[in-house]
């Protein structure tokens, strides 16, 4: 295949040993290459107005802009941007959020090459990619969960391990207003105490430590 006829790919992740991993399995491949790579969401924004790739190869965690800000940037930049999301990040939030921005695909690292590669040629092609685990964890995401934005502050306070008193300090709202949003929360996440709650939101991503 002549090199300008295959696929260009913007490998985004903050790790420099696992980024020329990647971008030796797909050189290796006879129908697409790398263009570029970025270790940070502003970079990664930065070198897709540059270089305009075919497919965005997006982390979540990335220091700074997130790699769901970062592809919720591109997409805004360009609607009909194709990007798949390789990450450690297995909740079925972090699954949902990144469907939602308008990722085409869903990998786990530590998935083998050839699904990597298979991703990259369904997401080239305008196919969703989702491999079964990834599928099972959307399938049993709470259709219920949205908390509102305040409820995802006290959340966040929460994993930090702040009690309600050194919330509402926080938040300069009431001892009494911060127990109602813990009561929404328990609820929402299906779960009896903070402890449960503070592992669910981790295990989802909720949030991340």
């Amino acid at each position: 295949m002549n090199p300008e006829q295959r696929t260009r790919i913007l490998v985004v992740d903050d790790h420099p040993l696992l980024r020329v991993g990647v971008a030796a399995i797909i050189d290796a491949q006879s129908d697409m290459r790398v263009i570029a790579q970025a270790g940070s969401g502003e970079e990664a924004v930065r070198l897709f107005r540059k270089h305009r790739p075919d497919i965005t190869m997006m982390d979540l965690r990335l220091p700074g802009m997130s790699g769901l800000e970062a592809l919720r940037a591109i997409r805004q930049e360009d609607p009909h941007a194709k990007c798949l999301v390789l990450t450690t990040y297995e909740g079925d939030e972090d699954i949902h959020q990144a469907l939602a921005a308008g990722a085409l695909g869903y990998i786990i690292k530590g998935m083998s090459h050839e699904t990597l590669v298979d991703a990259l040629r369904r997401v080239r092609s305008g196919s969703l990619f989702l491999p079964p685990p990834v599928m099972r964890s959307l399938a049993d995401r709470t259709p219920n969960l949205d908390l509102s934005p305040r409820e995802r502050e006290v959340l966040s306070l929460m994993v930090r391990g702040e009690s309600n008193k050194e919330i509402a300090n926080e938040l300069g709202i009431t001892e009494a207003t911060v127990k109602c949003h813990v009561s929404v929360i328990l609820q929402r996440l299906g779960v009896n105490d903070r402890t449960q709650a503070v592992i669910a939101a981790l295990q989802r991503g909720l949030e991340h430590l």
